[in-house]
């Protein structure tokens, strides 16, 4: 993303409604911010530019996107820590959806977003800000007949929530435009029956593990299967599936290619919805090249459930990571060997690699949080 000079238009909101007043102290002692100044309405308008441009990010070609550390400040604004981990769902719905477009032929290899500040309002210790966003993408050549660049305006409510120290936290942002959502815009997540997608209980890496042995026959999969997939195809890629590794990587496509040839049962509908497991000639489901999607689709089908230690996975079973323990699953592999010492040796894409040990994987990568699964 090229460097730019971020605009942010105030106006005449500024002159009516941004002095630094605040209400007097309330009953119980407490005083609420009645409005912001311009250096506030100006943090606004940055921290809404960051976290757009932080969208816009996850879709570029080969771009490893960062995500918002809790709190991104500037000033005395901040983003919650709530809207920090919501934020990363987002992210991990437009690498999904950057996938998407690579298996169509389209990619971007830049972009610049500019964010402009229309109005603000504050009332009760809340602000509401609509801001403008411009947004400029760059195609990549994939074909060669590509124009130059697409280009969008986006119009975004946000609110903030003011505390009497003066200090802001950016608490939601929402699109206020009718028709199809822009192309960085990510899709709101279906929630599963209980109100929120399943996260999934993070495993233990110590050793060795309680015993859990795993029942082999009569579940209706077939592990040996889905292990001898895997290490089919584990350096030469079955050319009957699209690859993902310049669209934000192939490793949950692959569990996703094995566990079908094991028996698991594709579940058709909307691609965007993430009850739904399944793979096609003009597209696949969100879950089954997404991590995230992938562990809430397993989880909320009772495809899979969590293991309370890594050691305690054998052949067929899947190992997420969480590479910086920000709530978002980064990887996914299978495990297509289990020693008779217990250890079970993971393959997978992205990094194409056979039976790479689990403790080699701990001790290369001590601070992730792990996600064991037993199929």
């Amino acid at each position: 993303m090229k460097a730019k000079t971020l605009r942010i238009a105030v106006g005449a909101v500024l002159a009516a409604t941004v002095s630094t007043a605040f209400l007097p102290a309330s009953g119980a002692g407490a005083a609420e911010p009645k409005s912001a100044d311009s250096k506030t309405v100006k943090s606004f308008g940055r921290v809404a530019d960051a976290v757009l441009e932080e969208r816009t990010a996850a879709l570029l070609d080969n771009r490893s996107t960062r995500r918002i550390a809790s709190p991104l400040r500037d000033g005395n604004v901040s983003v919650s820590s709530g809207l920090a981990r919501s934020e990363d769902g987002a992210l991990s719905s437009l690498r999904t959806r950057k996938a998407k477009l690579a298996s169509l032929g389209e990619a971007y290899t830049g972009s610049d977003t500019q964010v402009s500040v229309d109005r603000t309002q504050v009332k009760n210790g809340r602000a509401t800000v609509e801001v403008t966003e411009t947004t400029t993408l760059t195609y990549k050549k994939v074909r060669g007949d590509e124009p130059t660049t697409t280009g969008f305006k986006a119009h975004h409510e946000l609110s903030f929530s003011g505390n009497t120290k003066g200090k802001w936290e950016l608490t939601g942002i929402r699109p206020t435009d009718a028709g199809p959502r822009a192309i960085n815009e990510p899709r709101t997540a279906v929630a599963a029956d209980n109100g929120v997608a399943p996260t999934g209980t993070p495993a233990d890496i110590s050793w060795p593990a309680p015993a859990k042995p795993k029942t082999m026959r009569g579940t209706g999969y077939n592990y040996a299967a889905m292990a001898a997939y895997a290490e089919k195809y584990w350096r030469n890629y079955n050319p009957d599936y699209r690859q993902f590794n310049d669209a934000g990587g192939d490793c949950t496509n692959f569990i996703s290619q094995a566990l079908k040839a094991g028996g698991w049962k594709t579940a058709p509908g909307s691609y965007s919805d993430y009850h739904n497991w399944s793979y096609g000639p003009s597209g696949q489901t969100d879950s089954w090249v997404g991590a995230n999607e992938w562990a809430w689709f397993t989880l909320s089908s009772k495809r899979a459930s969590n293991l309370a230690n890594v050691y305690q996975m054998d052949v067929g079973d899947i190992l997420q990571m969480d590479f910086d323990g920000d709530g978002s699953k980064d990887h996914s592999m299978i495990v297509t060997y289990r020693s008779r010492m217990g250890v079970p040796y993971l393959t997978y894409h992205s990094t194409n690699t056979y039976r790479k040990s689990v403790a080699s994987i701990i001790a290369s990568n001590p601070d992730a949080v792990y996600y064991a699964y037993r199929t």
